[in-house]
């Protein structure tokens, strides 16, 4: 049932994915990815195991069931936006969990195939759900401008000076779905950021790797591929998510993030990457149970250049046989 009025500001809204923030922004709510909120906690296994008693099934995405036992720790975010197309028919399931526990949900559709008159109908149907117009969520997209501006110059400093670490990038791009709840907070801390990382030597690794497919999952690989002397100057999906296109309409800007659309979007600003970022190779970083699994070989037939498979399940450190693959990656690309 929809509220009989709009949420008062400060609300605690959960994304389940990147859905256009600006609308939540504009009307004075506070953003929360709930994707980011599950990882960060110490208690990430635990939650995964949390939902599996609840009735889970094993056999289903990792990260669905985090959100799900994330949002039961948090009951003071009092809706939550989830994209029932665009995402996976895993979220759209969880929705409907939620509801039946009478927890409310906002649902947002990205248009497939991608049709701009559909997204700007979804776009307004949002705004006024949230209890704003599309003329806030304008002054909000200017508002944001500056700080956009400095997450693409943070991803420069990754490909051109190396000055940037990868695991840096994917931290604060990653980030950008959300902001980390607070704007200008986080746009404090990326220009702070900034201002200390354009003071570091220029750095250049031996293999310059590129991160494809959703978030990995394993919560040390970035570390090990810097020991093994690969730097991810690349990482798809956080780069997406910061939303790289300037000068855009708030619709255009979501008719050109790629990761709710088809795949072909997505090869194409993989192409452009490989070429522009002067990529050795790539890691493809699938989840288990997750049906953009089946993207890999299209991936891997249309892209000209190594690319190595992964997947994970649990939020764990690699296990040993990835190390290993990893390894052995990185040797033959090396020069």
């Amino acid at each position: 049932m929809l509220p009989s009025r709009p949420y008062p500001p400060g609300t605690r809204i959960g994304l389940t994915t990147t859905i256009p923030v600006e609308a939540v922004l504009a009307a004075g709510l506070i953003p929360v990815d709930l994707n980011n909120l599950f990882i960060s906690s110490p208690w990430t296994l635990a939650r995964v195991s949390a939902a599996e008693a609840a009735g889970f099934p094993r056999t289903i995405c990792a990260w669905v069931k985090g959100i799900y036992a994330t949002l039961t720790d948090h009951p003071e975010i009092e809706a939550v936006i989830v994209a029932c197309q665009g995402d996976c028919s895993y979220t759209q399931a969880l929705g409907e969990i939620l509801e039946a526990q009478s927890r409310e949900v906002i649902h947002f559709k990205y248009p497939y195939p991608r049709e701009r008159g559909q997204l700007q109908q979804e776009l307004e149907h949002l705004l006024a759900r949230l209890g704003t117009t599309p003329a806030a969520a304008a002054r909000m997209q200017a508002r944001l401008a500056p700080l956009r501006r400095n997450l693409r110059r943070l991803d420069r400093l990754t490909w051109e000076t190396g000055q940037v670490k990868g695991e840096e990038n994917f931290s604060y791009l990653i980030s950008s779905s959300d902001f980390a709840s607070d704007p200008e907070a986080y746009a404090r801390k990326v220009a702070g950021f900034l201002g200390q990382a354009e003071k570091r030597p220029r750095r250049s690794p031996l293999v310059r790797l590129g991160m494809v497919g959703i978030p990995p999952i394993f919560t040390d690989l970035w570390d090990y591929l810097e020991e093994l002397g690969a730097g991810v100057v690349f990482n798809e999906m956080p780069r997406q998510f910061s939303m790289p296109y300037p000068g855009l309409d708030l619709v255009e800007q979501y008719l050109r993030y790629t990761y709710p659309y088809d795949v072909f979007g997505r090869l194409a600003d993989l192409e452009e990457a490989v070429k522009e970022r002067r990529l050795d190779g790539l890691v493809h970083y699938t989840q288990s149970f997750c049906f953009r699994q089946m993207f890999d070989q299209i991936i891997r037939e249309r892209l000209a250049i190594p690319l190595l498979t992964i997947e994970g399940d649990r939020p764990t450190p690699l296990d040993s046989r990835t190390r290993m693959r990893l390894e052995a990656f990185v040797d033959v690309l090396r020069p």
